[in-house]
């Protein structure tokens, strides 16, 4: 019989996904076969699950796919049965077992709620009939009790499936105290008592300088202390979770480096395409956001994906950014468009069901001959891709729409054989389907070199996994691992 064990936040942001990580990890270096469990998930930033025997397959949270691979085994959308993709303030693309199922606006998801729960608890079904051990991953945070009718992603899952919490209170961004304390303030009687204890994370500094701390917590909490899990390093080896991130990533301001800049948009989505190229020793990648243009010296921008290209493609307009690419390719600068990043490159994108929105047509770039039709099935695939010179590559596309024009008949990759992308008649300016595309090294190195840099990354998939066995090293050595694995109930 499977066990099961769930880790909530005191907050959004607060590690969750990393410390789930690196659980499995250490749980899997114990032979244990484990698997990770979100029941819902908030992010564009997607990955695709294979299809499975039994015909599943689709998109899931990238967060769930970077805990599989801590497992060492196959992502599936068991594994994140509800994903939500914001494309609106105020609504979102609701992904239900890897595909689209509806899109509602915040008021009418609370609806739908109750149908979501039994779609979850048959993913939960189906893992614990394979593995050993479930590690959950909350969302969000249980203190948001305006929420917790008919929650499904923090305690009225843990209540649905009897499986115990352990909170994750975030230390550096301060409070930390108060956090937990109130969160046990405020939660139900029944609530708390699912709680079995608490975990700080990213400490900086002489973690005994806590103690007090701890004991403060217990005071008022009764609840057990895990540990204390420090600042790590090695977190930035592996991809971020969603754009909560990105206001983070900051420029270094270092000399000697090659700069490629990447615009931050509202929508934008899949930004962890651009991890291996972070991970360059030679590199800086500027993250600019609204308000800032984009450096002069930058060699290459690449424009990202996005879960709406319209309203990102009109917020590229409005914060100059348009212009300044415009400068850029003048200057002799090279340009990348991924997904919806290759859509906007083009001379027009056309919405014509609104799929997107109200807004049915919009003027591109203008930087590749082509143009953007949005409609038709949505392709969501695992694929191996080649270059025009036969580099190998290895991705995935998740987009709507087809993109024609005369610079497709200059495609910048082939995916199983058949064209894909274009590149401009100076050869400056390129854009394809692939997400994954700088993960493969032989073309992340050739295209660095393009740029005048020298690579020094030789592969990335190892430094992610570097950096998952690092993080779990590190929990063994700062969480009682044994202690939170035993209080994991069957399920």
């Amino acid at each position: 019989m499977a066990r099961a064990l769930m880790l909530q936040g005191t907050g959004s942001d607060v590690g969750k996904t990393v410390l789930v990580a690196g659980l499995c990890r250490a749980a899997c270096r114990r032979g244990i076969a484990v698997a990770p469990f979100k029941p819902q998930n908030m992010s564009n930033n997607a990955a695709v699950a294979d299809t499975d025997e039994n015909g599943r397959g689709g998109e899931i949270g990238r967060a769930q796919w970077l805990q599989a691979l801590a497992c060492g085994i196959p992502a599936s959308v068991d594994m994140n049965p509800v994903l939500l993709k914001p494309q609106s303030e105020s609504g979102a693309q609701v992904v239900v077992h890897g595909r689209v199922a509806t899109t509602a606006k915040a008021r009418d998801y609370q609806m739908l709620k109750p149908q979501l729960l039994d779609s979850v608890m048959e993913s939960f079904g189906r893992l614990a009939a394979r593995f050993d051990l479930l590690l959950v991953e909350g969302a969000g945070s249980p203190a948001e009790i305006n929420l917790r009718d008919g929650d499904i992603a923090n305690m009225g899952f843990a209540e649905r499936a009897g499986v115990p919490v352990v909170l994750v209170g975030d230390i550096d961004r301060g409070g930390v105290i108060a956090s937990l304390v109130g969160t046990h303030t405020i939660l139900s009687a029944a609530d708390r008592e699912r709680v079995a204890g608490y975990l700080i994370n990213k400490f900086r500094g002489d973690v005994s300088l806590f103690d007090d701390g701890i004991a403060a917590i217990d005071r008022f909490t009764g609840w057990r202390c895990f540990g204390v899990v420090p600042h790590l390093d090695c977190v930035a080896r592996l991809p971020a979770e969603d754009s909560v991130a990105l206001e983070r990533l900051s420029r270094r301001q270092t000399a000697g480096r090659t700069v490629i800049a990447v615009p931050v948009s509202g929508r934008i989505a899949n930004f962890d395409d651009l991890d291996p190229l972070r991970a360059e020793p030679g590199v800086e990648v500027v993250f600019v956001h609204k308000g800032d243009r984009l450096p002069k010296e930058a060699s290459l921008v690449v424009l990202a994906g996005s879960k709406t290209t319209i309203a990102d493609l009109a917020e590229l307009r409005a914060n100059g950014w348009a212009d300044d690419l415009g400068a850029h390719v003048a200057r002799g600068g090279r340009v990348i468009g991924i997904c919806g990043g290759y859509q906007m490159l083009g001379r027009r994108v056309s919405d014509p069901d609104g799929i997107e929105g109200a807004q049915r047509e919009f003027e591109g770039l203008g930087l590749l001959d082509v143009e953007t039709v949005l409609g038709g099935e949505k392709v969501v695939a695992n694929v191996a891709a080649e270059t025009a010179e036969g580099v190998a590559l290895a991705g995935y596309e998740i987009h709507l729409g087809r993109t024609t024009g005369p610079d497709c008949a200059r495609p910048m990759i082939r995916i199983g054989g058949r064209p894909d992308g274009a590149v401009s008649a100076n050869g400056r300016v390129r854009g394809c389907y692939l997400h994954g595309l700088f993960s493969s090294d032989a073309f992340r190195a050739q295209l660095l070199r393009e740029l005048g840099a020298e690579p020094e990354l030789t592969s990335h998939l190892s430094s992610v996994e570097a950096g998952l066995e690092e993080l779990a090293a590190e929990i063994e050595r700062r969480l009682d691992v044994e202690g939170l694995l035993a209080i994991a109930k069957p399920v």
